[in-house]
């Protein structure tokens, strides 16, 4: 192989660690919410997805803020094994009267859930929790829930910085569902924020970005394996000409 060749495939190597080092940070998941039925002045099962993204950390808490202005007048928390929920209540003024005529006068605000005692979300690992909830504004595009991610070695990440359209999506968006209008065949409508339906509102963004990182890397090493066989076959070309004893001839490839 040649020295310049050799150079070649050391840069090409240095590259690809470069874009392994991007594709990591770009790929990160980040707590997401979702719900295959939310629609303005419906109910809905809203669902939030948490990875434990430390390498040694457990997650052992969730805390999520619900909407306040207006809030949902009526929550209710799935259960989760190996998890306690705890639903906290806010008075609301004026108060509010359900469909029924009954006035509604406080609200849950904030819903955590807690992991029972040696449990918790071990790193590489993810749960969803979910929640009914409603009624859903009727004048809303979206709804945000700040939420606070604990982990068993005291450390707490915070989704809570708003997304602003036209800007860099930032370090720790607050998970974000766009409310989308309910259909007339069925009454309800899909609800994930830049996405298809039924799926996290920042998945889209990572998996493009991870399948972009993946090909690129395909590329990079396609092009190495091309700049390795041919330093093989000129070494092998030089090879035979030293056996035969012949002078080898010049060599006409150059990268």
């Amino acid at each position: 192989m040649t020295h310049r060749l050799r150079r070649t495939a050391l840069a090409v190597l240095v590259a690809i660690a470069a874009v392994l080092a991007l594709g990591v940070g770009t790929a990160s998941a980040h707590v997401s919410v979702s719900s295959p039925n939310a629609a303005p002045g419906g109910f809905g099962e809203i669902t939030f997805s948490v990875p434990s993204e430390s390498d040694t950390a457990k997650t052992t808490s969730l805390r999520v803020q619900l909407p306040t202005d207006p809030p949902f007048a009526f929550v209710s928390v799935k259960p989760v094994p190996g998890w306690t929920s705890t639903a906290t209540t806010t008075a609301i003024n004026p108060p509010l009267t359900d469909d029924d005529g009954n006035t509604v006068t406080e609200a849950v605000s904030e819903v955590t859930w807690t992991a029972d005692a040696g449990g918790g979300l071990a790193p590489g690992q993810y749960q969803t929790f979910s929640i009914s909830a409603g009624p859903l504004p009727e004048g809303a595009d979206s709804l945000s829930f700040p939420a606070l991610q604990g982990y068993d070695d005291g450390s707490t990440v915070s989704w809570i910085d708003p997304t602003i359209e036209g800007q860099p999506e930032p370090e720790h968006p607050a998970p974000t569902l766009s409310l989308a209008a309910a259909s007339a065949d069925s009454g309800s409508g899909d609800t994930i924020t830049g996405t298809s339906s039924a799926a996290p509102a920042s998945s889209s963004s990572d998996d493009g970005n991870g399948l972009a990182v993946t090909a690129l890397v395909v590329g990079i090493v396609g092009l190495l394996a091309g700049l390795l066989g041919v330093g093989l076959a000129l070494g092998a070309r030089r090879r035979s000409a030293a056996s035969d004893g012949s002078k080898p001839a010049r060599d006409s490839v150059e990268v």
